[in-house]
């Protein structure tokens, strides 16, 4: 198990109440010994002009489950992660229901960590595949 705190899937949509992720309605759905997953839907707030799902929402999605499984790999009184750098490559297109997305650390290391974030349609053809670094700092 990869958590400093095992994060409970209640724990962590309280957390998001006043931030964008409950904007977007983002909700954890699934905590794994390593991974986090979160379903989004894809509704007027998350479409682009042409009716599908927003690149940046892709992003959003992606940097909110990787950002809170880096926040839970730390010692949360002392430390906090903050995005460095996040890349995404759009695959298929998305138009309603639900896309999931699941967050996997590649390397969990003192100073960064670097996780692995793919979005799926219900389906389960891969709509998005993301890869966010984290700046690990002390409070």
């Amino acid at each position: 198990m990869i958590w400093k705190i095992r994060p409970t899937v209640e724990a962590i949509n309280i957390m998001g109440k006043e931030s964008m992720e409950h904007f977007l309605a983002i909700e954890i759905t699934e905590v794994g010994d390593d991974f986090i997953t979160a379903r989004m839907p894809v509704n007027a707030k998350t479409r682009q002009p042409y009716g599908i799902l927003h690149g940046g929402a892709s992003c959003v999605l992606a940097e909110t489950l990787g950002s809170i499984g880096g926040a839970f790999c730390v010692d949360m009184q002392t430390q906090i992660v903050v995005g460095l750098e996040i890349n995404a490559n759009h695959l298929r297109p998305a138009k309603d229901g639900y896309v999931f997305g699941t967050a996997r650390p590649i390397h969990i290391g003192r100073t960064t960590h670097v996780w692995d974030i793919k979005i799926n349609n219900e389906k389960g053809d891969l709509v998005c595949i993301s890869r966010l670094t984290l700046a690990v700092r002390n409070i």
